[in-house]
């Protein structure tokens, strides 16, 4: 028997819908729900264990996974399986994660485990944008401490529309592809990319997905009513001692302020706090340390995060005694690197990024195959986060979901200008050397500059910059270009990508509820004097691309053929271009226009010679003598009718020229009249009718011999009395006389 289903369905306004279901699937979770919209349908189950861990965070984890089923597909490769997650499930991950940590009361340290799984894919269907709404919708219906219902939506702009949730062929219309997460109450994050757009112009995209949401956080409180709100779990929070705390803030508050006042680095900031940090800890007996020691930890990192909000909302200042719109000194170098195709060092305070450029053929495209998804990327980067930047040693364990999601926006940040008809794939690899705020915008930076020093014809440069808020409710300060301690501190962490006409791209986590639009515009429009300051400090550094890639770096040349020729060019088994690659030095990629259906050929070399060769072998394929018209010609091969000769403009381009053209005179022997690698002049005739071949003629540019009498022509219609019947068809004539009968032999 099918048990009771309970659904809610929420109308999008333009005839689609999306619902939510639960009641039916994977009843033992603590919450799960089945989001549909058109034929894409998605899972999600929550669950939280009881018991509290003994860590000082929250232990959530989102796992969300595309099934290759769900697409009627099979996972590519040999093993057939889904295994570790691609990075676009990874990317959709952290935008779930980053909208649901907040809202978790900061003491539940139980681990929580949210899993949403694609099921039912639908090519119309966007199934990242349905992510946030199922895990908020399923941990509506469980029993855990959760402010309020969320969701999330993709935004974009067709023809100066506002769309959300738009399918893909929508989006690759849009100017704007942007992820809002938000309650009803405030916007919490937002992601995405932008064609240059302006800070006014982001914000009102903004608001429109924000009213989208509302509804969706409208229909998940329907929901869990109708099924039955379950009371909230009690759970053990973390300890607390009013006087305690005021203990600690009296001792170190003033300390703290102080030596945030001192405008110090990093590390002597570290030591420093460290220092007043085990004064405190000398004022305790150790049976009191080890009883509340805990206490003593947490309660003097929230009187130094205190003590240095207040330091900026108060003064202006902040830790390395910057002013709250002033960027760290900065400095550039290109073509560090003498071996790579473009590189690049940008250094902006204790933060900095050496970027390197490796130009490649369509083969190195970066494929993507998701159940969802199946494409190329001829422009990705790659981002580096070691532990040594930070000063840290701890084990390496592969490539994190935060290197995958800053590499992510800062390659966002720069597709949009790179130019459509770039001939190369362009990877571009960031390795962070040093962090200490921002890492992913030095990245921009310094793969805008890595860009230009491999040649590369950007559109505009790109920079970017990270952005911090401090506000108490009654004052606020924007924070142009932010410490790593300023991110932890903030209320507002946000990174702008952009060139001198508009926006990039954007990634904002928003800690505080019910920012005002007003505020975050006036922040949008500070982190634009300065990125426009650090765009300036690149330009000097290097003011455009270079005209032509480094001598070491492989040169693209792109030619097209017709599509009947492609087989040609290739050969029987690929012989024709492997002995062109081993004789040119080159790299021959062909691929098939899928519009016009002709063949593009991508030659890569560092030799000029060897691709000017290439071009040449195409341009003799491609070469149509016109009829009626002499050609240069020369004689390549000997045969007993006739000699093969090439066109001097056109080498490898063959023609035979067939002994009866050779002269006017009758001609015995070939070599009577013409030898290997003689040059003369042949006139082009165009498809015999007779043979179907082409032809050409070298006698017809020669003038007739005084006397000279033209062989008749051989009458093909033969006597009755010749013996040769090929060429005489007599089936089904009517003038055949009928034979005569035999007579019949004779009996003996």
């Amino acid at each position: 028997m099918i048990p009771k289903v309970f659904r809610e369905v929420i109308d999008l306004g333009d005839g689609r819908t999306i619902s939510l279901e639960t009641g039916k699937l994977a009843k033992q979770a603590h919450g799960s729900v089945v989001v549909q919209m058109g034929k894409a349908m998605l899972l999600c189950t929550v669950v939280s264990n009881y018991k509290q861990s003994p860590v000082d965070f929250l232990p959530l984890t989102v796992d969300y996974r595309e099934k290759f089923a769900a697409a009627g597909r099979y996972p590519g490769g040999f093993f057939k399986r889904e295994a570790r997650p691609s990075d676009g499930e990874v990317l959709t991950m952290r935008l779930v994660d980053r909208v649901l940590r907040p809202l978790f009361p900061k003491d539940y340290h139980s681990e929580v485990q949210v899993m949403i799984q694609l099921m039912s894919h639908d090519e119309d269907v966007m199934p990242d944008a349905l992510a946030g709404l199922a895990a908020s919708a399923a941990i509506q219906l469980s029993d855990f401490p959760f402010e309020c219902p969320i969701s999330e939506a993709r935004v974009a702009r067709i023809n100066g529309e506002f769309v959300i949730n738009p399918n893909r062929a929508q989006l690759a219309e849009s100017d704007i592809d942007m992820m809002i997460g938000a309650s009803a109450d405030s916007v919490m994050m937002v992601e995405g990319e932008m064609d240059e757009i302006s800070e006014e112009e982001m914000a009102d995209a903004i608001k429109f997905a924000h009213e989208a949401i509302k509804i969706q956080c409208a229909a998940q409180v329907r929901l869990a009513e109708a099924f039955g709100k379950k009371e909230t779990r009690e759970y053990e929070g973390e300890r607390e001692d009013e006087e305690l705390a005021v203990k600690i803030n009296d001792f170190c508050y003033d300390k703290c302020y102080a030596i945030a006042k001192k405008g110090t680095s990093k590390v002597e900031r570290t030591t420093a706090f460290s220092e007043v940090k085990e004064a405190l800890k000398a004022t305790f007996t150790e049976e009191e340390l080890a009883e509340y020691g805990d206490l003593v930890g947490k309660y003097f990192n929230k009187s130094q995060k205190s003590a240095v909000r207040e330091l900026t909302l108060a003064e202006g200042l902040r830790l390395d005694g910057r002013k709250t719109d002033e960027i760290r000194p900065i400095w550039c170098e290109v073509d560090y690197l003498p071996s790579v195709h473009g590189s690049s060092i940008f250094t902006r305070g204790e933060t900095q990024a050496l970027a390197t450029v490796t130009l490649g053929t369509s083969r190195d495209a970066n494929k993507i195959d998701m159940p969802s998804y199946e494409g190329e990327e001829n422009f990705y980067l790659h981002y580096n986060f070691p532990p040594f930047c930070t000063g840290e040693a701890r084990p390496l364990r592969g490539t994190s979901r935060r290197e995958v999601g800053h590499g992510n926006l800062a390659q966002r940040g720069l597709k949009g200008m790179i130019p459509a008809d770039c001939p190369y794939t362009v990877r571009v690899v960031s390795e962070v050397l040093e962090s200490n705020g921002s890492s992913s915008m030095a990245t921009v930076c310094a793969g805008t500059m890595a860009l230009m020093d491999a040649g590369v014809q950007m559109i505009r440069p790109v920079s970017g910059i990270a952005m911090g808020l401090i506000s108490d409710g009654d004052r606020y300060a924007v924070l142009s270009d932010i410490l790593g301690d300023e991110d932890h501190l903030g209320d507002m962490d946000f990174k702008v990508t952009g060139t001198s006409e508009g926006i990039t791209a954007c990634q904002m986590d928003i800690k505080v509820k019910g920012l005002g639009y007003e505020i975050l515009v006036n922040a949008l429009k500070q982190a634009r004097d300065g990125r426009l300051h650090i765009l300036e400090k690149l330009t000097d550094t290097i003011a455009g691309a270079n005209v032509e890639v480094k001598e070491h770096a492989p040169k693209m040349i792109n030619r097209r053929i017709p599509n009947d020729m492609i087989g040609a060019f290739i050969g029987p088994g690929g012989k024709h271009i492997q002995e062109l690659q081993k004789e040119t030095g080159t790299t021959i990629v062909i691929t098939e226009d899928p519009v016009t259906e002709e063949g593009i050929i991508e030659i890569l070399g560092t030799d000029p010679e060897g691709i000017e060769k290439v071009i040449t072998r195409i341009e003799s394929m491609l070469f149509k003598p016109v009829v009626g018209s002499a050609y240069e010609v020369k004689v390549i091969k000997m045969l007993d009718f006739g000699a093969v000769v090439e066109y001097a403009e056109a080498p490898g381009n063959e023609v035979l020229l067939h002994v009866s053209e050779l002269a006017w005179e009758r001609t015995e022997n070939v070599t009577d009249v013409v030898n290997m690698g003689d040059v003369f002049d042949v006139k082009y005739f165009g498809l015999d009718p007779r043979t179907r071949k082409e032809k050409v003629s070298r006698k017809a540019l020669l003038p007739k011999p005084e006397g000279y009498v033209a062989r008749p022509p051989r009458d093909d219609k033969r006597s009755s009395g010749s013996r040769d019947n090929r060429s005489r068809d007599t089936r089904g004539r009517d003038d055949r006389k009928p034979r005569e009968p035999r007579e019949p032999k004779k009996e003996d």
